[in-house]
């Protein structure tokens, strides 16, 4: 049962991904504190007030939440690029294709 397991483990690539998810989730706190500390700083002085991360939205009983979904959609953006510069330089490619 126990080689069978550690079978499993090799097979699947399971160590890997729970190492990628690790890594995964501190990039995205790295990301995160960078862009509230670094970018947004520049962003909040070209908009006035810069209070766009909790910015709303009524539209007559309903009540968007505008400014947490930008926030993220930076967030998600930065990180997106992010893990493409890495698997460019890691796997040293001209051109990323599907293989």
């Amino acid at each position: 049962m126990r080689g069978e397991f550690f079978q499993f483990l090799k097979t699947y690539g399971i160590i890997g991904l729970a190492i990628a998810v690790i890594i995964g989730g501190k990039l995205n706190a790295l990301v995160t504190a960078s862009v509230d500390g670094l970018l947004m700083p520049i962003v909040s002085y070209f908009i006035p007030g810069g209070g766009w991360r909790t910015a709303t939205l009524d539209v007559g009983p309903f009540h968007f939440l505008l400014g947490p979904f930008f926030a993220a959609a930076v967030d998600f953006l930065i990180v997106a690029l992010l893990v493409f510069w890495m698997y460019k330089k890691v796997l040293r490619e001209e051109t990323v294709t599907k293989k």
